[in-house]
């Protein structure tokens, strides 16, 4: 069974930066591209970055820059820096274990989220 659990998440003020963590089990991490989304009330859930397996990366346009995806294989971790980060960064992040193909990320196993809220 796959497992996702998301942490690092919490209250930080304009300007400052978090780093949210992802631990995973149930998969084989080294071979399995990973992502974070996040989600606010009432809208999508949207795709922040992902990177593949062999750590490559892509990001949205309102991440690059101030967010940095990495991963851990021999922790089994995925992690999501965030920097710089803005009041409309607040949201429920999302780490998620897909499929990477042509350039287009896939997600499929999901973690229950963490809150980020970014006060002004």
């Amino acid at each position: 069974q796959v497992h996702l659990v998301e942490s690092g998440g919490g209250l930080v003020q304009a300007g400052g930066s978090l780093r949210l963590s992802c631990a995973t089990s149930g998969i084989v991490f080294s071979i399995n591209p990973m992502a974070w989304y996040r989600q606010t009330p009432g809208k999508q859930r949207e795709l922040v970055a992902f990177i593949t397996s062999g750590g490559a990366t892509d990001y949205a346009d309102s991440a690059k820059g101030r967010f940095t995806i990495s991963r851990d294989n021999a922790k089994n971790t995925v992690y999501l820096q965030m920097n710089s980060l803005k009041p409309e960064d607040t949201a429920v992040y999302y780490c998620n274990a897909g499929g990477y193909s042509l350039g287009i990320y896939y997600p499929d196993h999901w973690g229950l989220g963490t809150q980020v809220t970014v006060s002004p």
